[in-house]
C-alpha cells in the first residue's frame, strides 16, 4: 500500500488518482500510524515551506517520516515534498526543514533572462530534464523529456552526487534528487501525462 501524507496542503487527490491509473492502491492519510505501516510513502505539497513544516509537526508526521526513510522504504517527494527534505529554506525568512538531504532551498533570482527575454518567477509550465544519474524511478524515461513545473524556489544540495536531474531555467537547477530509497522531484509527475505516470508506476514497483 502507498500512503500519501495529508498534512493539509496540496491537491492530494490528483496524486492518488494517478497512482490508481497505473494500477496501485494509494491511500490519502492524515494518520501518522498509517504512514508507519505503509510499504511506500509519498510526500506531496504546494504552498509555503514554513506552513508545511508547521503542519507536519502539528500532525505528528516528522518522526514517522524520518523512521520510514531510515528503514529504507521507498519514499517519493513531490514539489514542496522535495524541498522539505532539505536542511533549511529561505522562503519568508530561514526555516528549518527535515534535514534528510543537507542543503538549502533558494528563490529564483529576479531578472533572469534567456537571450533577451526576461524569465518569470514562478517557473511555470513544461521544461526538460537532463538526467545525471538514473534511479529506478526514471527507468525508461528518455533524457530531455518534458515535465510540468510550478515553483518559485529550488533546491541546492551540499552533495552534488544526490542530483538525479537538472533543468535549465536561467541556468541549471536541481530538478530531482536520488539517495538510497529516496527519490524526490521538483516537477509534478501527476501532472506530466504519460511520462509522469511512468515515473509513478516505476515508484510503485520499487522494492
Amino acid at each position: 500500500m502507498i500512503a500519501i501524507i495529508d498534512y493539509g496542503m496540496g491537491n492530494l487527490r490528483s496524486v492518488q488518482k494517478a497512482f490508481e491509473k497505473v494500477g496501485f492502491e494509494a491511500l490519502v492519510t492524515s494518520d501518522p500510524k498509517v504512514v508507519l505501516e505503509a510499504e511506500r510513502i509519498v510526500l506531496p505539497g504546494v504552498g509555503a515551506f514554513r506552513d508545511c513544516i508547521r503542519n507536519l509537526e502539528e500532525g505528528g508526521f516528522i518522526e514517522p517520516i524520518l523512521q520510514v526513510i531510515r528503514e529504507g522504504r521507498p519514499f517519493l517527494g513531490i514539489c514542496l515534498g522535495l524541498q522539505l527534505l532539505f536542511t533549511e529554506s529561505e522562503e519568508f525568512g530561514l526555516h528549518r526543514g527535515l534535514d534528510v538531504i543537507p542543503g538549502r532551498v533558494l528563490r529564483f533570482p529576479d531578472g533572469m533572462k534567456e537571450g533577451s527575454e526576461e524569465l518569470k518567477v514562478p517557473h511555470m509550465g513544461w521544461n526538460q530534464l537532463s538526467i545525471k544519474r538514473r534511479p529506478p524511478a526514471l527507468a525508461g524515461i528518455p533524457d530531455g523529456s518534458n515535465f510540468y513545473f510550478v515553483h518559485s524556489y529550488y533546491v541546492k544540495p551540499d552533495d552534488p552526487s544526490v542530483v538525479a536531474t537538472t533543468t535549465d531555467y536561467g541556468g541549471d537547477f536541481c530538478s530531482a534528487i536520488w539517495k538510497d530509497n529516496i527519490f524526490a522531484t521538483q516537477f509534478h509527475p501527476e501532472k506530466s501525462q504519460e511520462k509522469g505516470l511512468a515515473i509513478l508506476k516505476n515508484f510503485g514497483e520499487m522494492k
